[in-house]
């Protein structure tokens, strides 16, 4: 049974009701989600890295939490260190049970230096709350720490350079489970190209280790494709399972 607080989240998401079925309802009355076809994945472009892209010798000491927010700032293996306003490490309990991974900030974010800030990250808050989640109680990170200009997707090298970062994150807070929210962040954690579409609903696991990885989509997507949402309550329902399995 959902409390105040979540039934309030979830009218904000867009989700007016989750009702279950009962031993004295009739299985036909039981309410029908309508199949939506979501197409996140079709006519992508994609987008070629700069020929001449800044490359310096990656970061060696990542050995603790301080170490890798202290090399994450001064970092400057690519160009988007030279264009974004600051770095954005990433927020959250260091000891989390889940630790959520995003593609890169936004302009907001970009200002403040903190991942999910903006319509996308409250959008985020919410979808939490609705499974009695704090965003106080997840690690939450991108893909890329930096903004890459006008939004656009990180390229390759990018993506590369923050690899280290990204390795030493999840090494030093070791969660339960990592959702990776939206295309980027899927196609990097699972070395895969497989539409975001196919990934959900199944639980994959971190290549190389034992950790559950739940993929679903990304807030900003759900913004823009109000249908979705119905999925990706169906995606956290799952998630809140998986951690208190």
């Amino acid at each position: 049974m959902l409390n105040r607080r979540q039934q309030q989240c979830l009218k904000g998401i867009g989700i007016t009701q989750w009702l279950t079925r009962s031993a004295s309802r009739p299985a036909s009355e039981a309410i029908q989600q309508p199949e939506v076809e979501v197409q996140e994945d079709i006519a992508i472009v994609e987008q070629k890295p700069p020929e001449t892209p800044i490359i310096v010798s990656a970061p060696v000491k990542l050995d603790s939490w301080d170490d890798i927010t202290q090399s994450i700032h001064q970092c400057q293996a690519c160009e988007l260190a030279g264009t974004c306003t600051q770095k954005v490490p990433g927020v959250g309990d260091r000891e989390a049970g889940l630790m959520i991974i995003g593609e890169g900030p936004g302009h907001e974010e970009d200002l403040k230096g903190e991942p999910f800030v903006g319509r996308s990250g409250q959008l985020l808050d919410k979808m939490l709350i609705a499974i009695g989640i704090a965003r106080s109680q997840v690690f939450i990170t991108n893909i890329v720490k930096c903004r890459p200009p006008n939004n656009r997707d990180p390229h390759i090298n990018e993506v590369k350079a923050c690899e280290p970062f990204i390795q030493a994150q999840i090494k030093h807070i070791a969660p339960k489970v990592i959702l990776a929210v939206g295309r980027i962040s899927a196609h990097h954690l699972l070395n895969c190209t497989t539409p975001v579409g196919k990934l959900i609903d199944q639980v994959h696991h971190l290549p190389g280790s034992e950790i559950p990885l739940k993929v679903t989509y990304h807030p900003a997507y759900l913004l823009r494709n109000p249908s979705a949402k119905s999925i990706v309550w169906r995606d956290m329902k799952n998630l809140h399972k998986m951690l208190n399995g």
